[in-house]
Parts: C-alpha cells; structure tokens; sequence
C-alpha cells in the first residue's frame, strides 16, 4: 500500500479523468435515449454534467480503493442512467444504440486525452521520463486515456448489467436474450470476484494497452 503523499497523488491524478469518463458515460446513455424519444433521463435531471446526481457511493469507494493500487487498474462506476424502451420505435435496436453510446464515449474521451497530451509534450517541454513524472498534466492527460479506454473495454464486457450485455441481448432470439439477463443479477458479484482476483485485470489490461498504443500512434506521441 502506498504512503500517504502517494495515495494522495494518486487519487489526484486520477479524479478528473474517472469522474468525466463516468458523468460523459451515463450523460450519452440518457442523450442518445432522448434522441430516440425517451424522456426519462432528462426528466430525471441526469442530461448534466453537474456530478452529484451520477454519483454511486460504492462505486467512488471502488474508485478509491483501486486508485491505491499501483496496478495501473482504476475501476468504478456512476449511478445508471434510466432508460426506458418503451418509448423507443424499435426497443432493441433503441437499447443496443443508447448501450453502445457510453463506451464510445470513453473512446472519443481517451483520443481527445491523448490530443492533449500531444500538445503538453510539444509545447510543454517534455523531452524525457523525468520531466513527463514531474508533469501533472502529462499525468493527468495520459491517465485520461488510460482510465477512458477501461471504462470503455469494461463496459463492452458481456456480463449483465454491463453494456455489452444489452448489446448482446439485441441480437440474441428473444427466449435466449431473456435467460441471458436472468444473469443481472449476480452480475455485480461476478465483476467483484474478477475484480478483486486479478483477473479482470488480467483479461482487460491487454486491451487497454494496445488500444492506448494505438491512439498514442495516432496523434504522434
């Protein structure tokens, strides 16, 4: 477990990058859902970007905990976002869309992170390892992408409640996709005992990083 001043750093660098990767998820779930004719989120006051009504305690206590963890890992979540098919003119096409809008905002967040970032190590005189650590914006803006492309690899996974999983479901036959989510409901469990194992780690971080690299070629870092 780190010290104190690094705990501290830690949590730091990461708070900004986590919280807009969260607000921006559930904010493209309830736009797209609008969009498509459901008024149920900007009802309940969820279309802004103001944290506290996103905000889950257990999921910033999940934050928290693995910001300490100098794995690179950092894992969370905000309050879902209430949506409500019904009002959509096809239900499944309607989910897959406003389930696929969270994720590929995480993505678009790590490139414009990773843009950024670009610019701090043109303009800001990062020429070595030293002086990118001595940078909090360099480790802000990295973590940024970083911290996105989780959010994003995470929530394509097909466990239920996740985004994937509704995906799924909307290809899958309809007596299938209903046995499918019967899963929801051990699907928190399932994440924390892959979380807390080291495997989910195991299973995302490759992504993650290749995808980062990726990007990171993109923009010329």
């Amino acid at each position: 477990m780190p010290d104190i001043a690094s705990a501290i750093q830690a949590i730091a660098i990461s708070f900004i990058p986590f919280f807009l990767g969260i607000i921006c998820h559930e904010v493209a779930h309830g736009y797209v859902a609008y969009r498509l004719g459901d008024p149920t989120a900007k009802l309940a006051g969820r279309l802004t970007m103001n944290p506290v009504p996103h905000l889950d305690p257990m999921g910033t206590l999940v934050f928290i905990v693995t910001a300490l963890v100098p794995s690179g890992f950092v894992f969370g979540w905000a309050k879902p976002v209430p949506v409500d098919p019904r009002y959509f003119k096809n239900p499944m096409k309607g989910m897959m869309l406003c389930s696929a809008a969270g994720p590929g905002t995480n993505i678009l967040l790590a490139v414009l992170f990773a843009i950024a970032l670009k610019l701090v190590v043109t303009f800001g005189g990062i020429a070595d390892a030293a002086s990118a650590s001595a940078s909090p914006l360099f480790q802000i803006f990295r973590a940024g992408v970083l911290i996105n492309l989780i959010l994003a690899f995470l929530n394509l996974m097909p466990i239920p409640p996740l985004d994937g999983s509704k995906i799924v479901m909307g290809i899958l036959p309809r007596d299938l996709a209903i046995k499918y989510m019967s899963v929801e409901r051990y699907g928190l469990l399932i994440l924390m005992l892959l979380l807390f194992t080291g495997a989910l780690g195991m299973v995302l971080w490759p992504m993650v990083t290749s995808a980062a690299q990726l990007i990171f070629m993109l923009v010329g870092l």
